[in-house]
């Protein structure tokens, strides 16, 4: 196969026509992994701001300016180090079962899923979060943040048992 064939938009693995179980219950699913990913945020937010403070004692307060950056940092290196590592999913997605795939279906890689979060936030605060009644519409279920980016969120265990069944030798 070559390197056009792989890269194409209509890939069929992602096809939400032929392949409707990929996408079944995902919106639900990453809302309520939003909720999960925020909490785990917040919790890592509280241990990096006793950091800072500590850090701000030992430097007479001049490490306390990175308080400005605090929250921002955090969330960014929890989203890229985690929807951009191994499993293509934050722990929420992990818990929720989805994972976010690269249009062609490949994984995540770190730099992309720090700019997938970006637009998030940017469109949702530009936008407002009537931006998401995107997904409503989208054939794939896309927010407008995954149309821009090209990603594509899916149920993880039948993307597993598709590309099981894809890889499996078709006996002529």
């Amino acid at each position: 196969m070559s390197a056009a064939a792989e890269y194409r938009q209509d890939h069929p693995l992602f096809d939400p026509f032929a392949h409707p179980e990929l996408y079944s219950g995902v919106r639900f699913r990453r809302s309520m992994a939003f909720v999960i990913d925020c909490i785990l945020i917040t919790v890592l937010m509280f241990a990096a701001s006793i950091a800072v403070l500590l850090l701000g004692i030992i430097t007479f307060g001049l490490a306390w300016v990175l308080f400005a950056i605090l929250w921002p940092a955090v969330a960014l290196l929890y989203i890229a180090f985690t929807l951009g590592g191994r499993a293509s999913a934050t722990p929420g997605m992990r818990a929720m079962g989805i994972e976010l795939r690269l249009f062609h279906g490949g994984k995540v890689y770190p730099l992309l899923a720090a700019i997938h979060a970006v637009l998030f936030y940017a469109s949702v605060s530009i936008l407002t979060p009537l931006v998401l009644l995107v997904a409503f519409f989208s054939d794939r279920k896309r927010l407008l943040h995954d149309m821009v980016i090209g990603t594509v969120m899916v149920d993880s265990g039948a993307l597993a048992r598709l590309e099981t069944g894809i890889a499996e030798p078709v006996d002529a």
